[in-house]
């Protein structure tokens, strides 16, 4: 193996391939990257028997070949490059990496242990990258955290024709986004639910391109694989990963169809008021949102300890309400929001919120709603 490539299209890459390794590989060729030199130019790979990535890139190939070699120390090398043409060349148990002045020689990992990469999936239709990666960065927020509920660290994603929800939840918040997309088919109905970290990371890295093609098996269970393709720095890019097992909870029906109580709020008043009270809440504990005559009160401390209180303008639509919320969760989901214009509505001071943010007359709906459970006021 032998070939010539520019360098920042190499490490990036190199980069885009490596951030998926594993920090503790099950086995030691799992912390590998795979160079696969051949007429068409270069593919950098990586797989942890879960997520794949695959980089394409054109490269002056001399003599074809493939190298297993330890991809994270590959990452640091590519960045810390000179801007001149790299060469690379496959000697024996050992890759050599010439860059300018600067000579690096790598001991490779035994290429014949490395498994082979899934297939990527039939492409079920394309969208536009930026809208996928944001409606994505807002559908995350809502997603769990905890490995003991495999089910909820996943984002649920259904296809309805020219229509994809993202659904996400940690039983304390929901997250609901809608956008449309290019089907293969107008009649497309899928589902799957993929592992939100992995989706999240998948997003905001393709968005070099102007779109995003998705790629899913027909399982729509553990079974089954998703993929994304995009265009990076010099090629494309692929990414699949396992399906999560598992039913994800039926959420859509937590959404109220009536409610009592609306109030509009300046979005950043709100957040930078949050904020503030926020400082003197010991942990676990609600910053108060009481809705009343134009006027939103938050206040938060209690007892002989620190307390905060502060007032903004609401336009409140309803009857008076008091409750309580996590103050990171609320911040999370008001600053999700892309409108200037939030508004709160409510069944009662019980019930979870709905968060969305406000349409104005002959405005466009953007698709986003954040449901909020209240905490118990002290």
């Amino acid at each position: 193996m032998k070939f010539r490539v520019d360098r920042d299209v190499l490490a990036d890459a190199v980069a885009w391939a490596a951030r998926s390794l594993p920090v503790r590989p099950s086995v030691p060729v799992l912390a590998g990257l795979l160079i696969e030199a051949g007429h068409e130019g270069l593919e950098l790979s990586t797989f942890d028997y879960e997520t794949s990535a695959r980089a394409t890139l054109a490269a002056e190939v001399a003599d074809e070949g493939r190298a297993l070699v330890s991809g994270r120390l590959l990452a640091d090398i590519c960045r810390s490059l000179p801007a001149k043409p790299v060469d690379m060349v496959l000697e024996g148990p050992r890759v050599s990496l010439t860059c300018g002045s600067a000579r690096f020689t790598l001991q490779t990992l035994p290429v014949e242990d490395y498994p082979t990469l899934p297939a990527m999936p039939q492409a079920t239709g394309t969208v536009r990258s930026d809208v996928f990666a944001h409606a994505v960065s807002q559908a995350v927020t809502a997603a769990g955290r905890d490995d003991m509920l495999p089910v909820l660290t996943g984002v649920r994603l259904e296809i309805d024709g020219s229509r994809i929800s993202l659904l996400a939840t940690d039983r304390f918040r929901l997250s609901q986004r809608e956008l449309d997309w290019s089907p293969r088919t107008p009649d497309e109905s899928m589902a799957a639910l993929v592992p939100a970290k992995v989706l999240g990371d998948t997003a905001r890295s393709l968005t070099a391109g102007g779109e995003v093609t998705i790629s899913l098996s027909s399982s729509g269970t553990g079974e089954g694989i998703i993929g994304f393709e995009g265009t990076g720095a010099g090629g494309v890019r692929r990414t699949t990963t396992r399906l999560l097992d598992g039913e994800f909870p039926k959420v859509r029906s937590l959404f109220p169809s009536e409610h009592q109580t609306t109030a509009r709020l300046d979005k950043h008043a709100l957040v930078e008021s949050v904020k503030r009270v926020a400082l003197v809440a010991e942990r676990n504990t609600a910053v108060q949102l009481a809705f009343s005559d134009g006027v939103l009160t938050l206040d938060a401390g209690s007892g002989d300890e620190a307390q905060a209180s502060e007032s903004i303008e609401a336009t409140i639509d309803g009857e008076d309400i008091t409750t309580g919320f996590n103050p990171q969760f609320l911040l999370d989901g008001l600053t999700a929001i892309d409108e200037d214009v939030v508004e709160l509505a409510f069944t009662q001071a019980s019930k979870p919120v709905v968060i969305s943010g406000a349409v104005t007359e002959g405005g466009e709906d953007s698709g986003f709603r954040y449901l909020l459970m209240p905490r118990r006021l002290l």
